[in-house]
């Protein structure tokens, strides 16, 4: 017991705090802990807006899932969108087709010709200078922006040298587009202008349905240059007199026209005389709207959506899409699974002709029958007009 003592005596005893010592530990050890949650919430936290997830990465490097795998479910789809490294820039009129989505995507910016924010929205950029242009089409304005020196130099600005390329999405482009982006160094991450241009046409979309199993409403694919040569077609195909018919190319319903009689021919037959046709049965029908990405894993099917039409504060042309709105009544379970389904069969078909990326599909659900039919594809990201039955 005495060499105990003596051992023990020289040794420095750890003294017991005091009560009101304990109380400030633990104060402190709970904000650090609190502190600590937040900063773990801001680099990991999937629900955390990628829009406040954007530091430099030369003050701080954002802690990235490297996945080597397929994703496996939303959440880390999330988080690969959330801490993406690449710059990715929307070049439109205006950001109004993908606005939002910087929340989700990191790095995601706007290059808009139009800035309804009028500087005041830190994701939207429009050059200072912009000369009274008289611009034909939304492929030329989009054109402009890619070559425009403010618009470069902004790019290069946020692009790190010898880092990823800057990536482009639009809504509309063309092959000079395409020539462009190459030229300077950036990736179009579209599909290609040629192929989106052949998949547009309604009679090919008619065709690739068929061959993948998502079957349009009764149709026949042909020519007519009368009206007794459009009668016989329909009345082949067993078709009836009341007919839709659709020319390959055309948007908010200005290509397709309702026939019943002779009269009606006359009044649209220098729109359909030369071109291929596609002759419907007219159905009555609820039009929806079901977005969908088609990915090296397969085709990713977004909600069902009520389609907009005709109405003429948002159009100016009668039958003309002019919006989606949804809510969950939009059809039954049973037709929402079938529409699914339908969508799926129509990325099936797309997969075999090497697209990649954004899709639309018209659905046609018949109010009499209860079937469900495709309608058109918009081989597009969201924004084209569309041209329901």
């Amino acid at each position: 017991m005495a060499n105990f003592l003596e051992a023990s005596e020289g040794a420095a005893r750890p003294q017991m705090p005091k009560p009101s010592d304990l109380a400030k530990l633990r104060k402190q050890a709970g904000a650090a802990q609190a502190q600590e949650i937040v900063l773990d919430e801001m680099t990991a936290n999937v629900a955390v807006d990628a829009a406040y997830n954007d530091v430099d990465p030369d003050l701080e490097v954002p802690r990235v899932v490297n996945f080597g795998r397929k994703l496996k479910n939303m959440s880390e789809v999330r988080h690969f969108f959330r801490t993406n490294s690449t710059p990715i820039y929307f070049v439109g009129a205006t950001p109004v087709n993908l606005l939002g989505l910087d929340r989700w995507v990191r790095k995601f910016s706007y290059i808009s010709y139009y800035d309804g924010w009028d500087g005041h929205h830190p994701r939207v950029f429009t050059p200072s200078e912009k000369p009274q242009t008289d611009f034909q089409s939304a492929e030329e304005i989009n054109n402009w922006l890619l070559e425009n020196p403010e618009v470069r130099e902004y790019i290069d600005t946020h692009t790190a040298p010898g880092g990823p390329r800057p990536k482009i999405a639009m809504v509309f482009f063309d092959e000079e587009t395409e020539a462009i982006c190459e030229e300077l160094g950036y990736d179009l991450i579209l599909p290609s202008a040629e192929l989106r241009n052949h998949l547009d046409s309604k009679i090919v979309t008619t065709e690739l349905g068929n061959a993948a199993g998502a079957h349009s409403v009764p149709n026949v694919l042909g020519t007519a240059d009368t009206y007794s040569a459009l009668q016989k077609l329909a009345r082949d195909a067993k078709l009836g007199d009341d007919l839709v018919v659709q020319t390959p190319y055309g948007d908010s319903g200005k290509t397709t026209f309702f026939i019943t009689n002779e009269s009606d021919w006359n009044e649209h037959s220098k729109d359909i005389i030369g071109e291929q046709l596609k002759v419907m049965k007219r159905i009555n029908n609820q039009p929806v709207a079901v977005e969908a990405v088609l990915t090296r894993c397969g085709t990713v099917v977004g909600p069902i959506l009520t389609e907009l039409a005709g109405y003429k504060e948002l159009t100016p042309y009668k039958g003309g899409w002019c919006g989606n709105e949804m809510h969950p009544n939009v059809v039954t379970d049973g037709q929402r699974a079938r529409a699914i389904e339908l969508v799926r069969k129509v990325g099936e078909g797309l997969k075999s002709t090497g697209y990649r990326g954004f899709f639309e599909v018209d659905v046609l659900v018949d109010t009499d029958t209860d079937e469900v039919y495709l309608g058109e594809l918009n081989p597009a990201s969201p924004g084209p007009a569309r041209s329901p039955m």
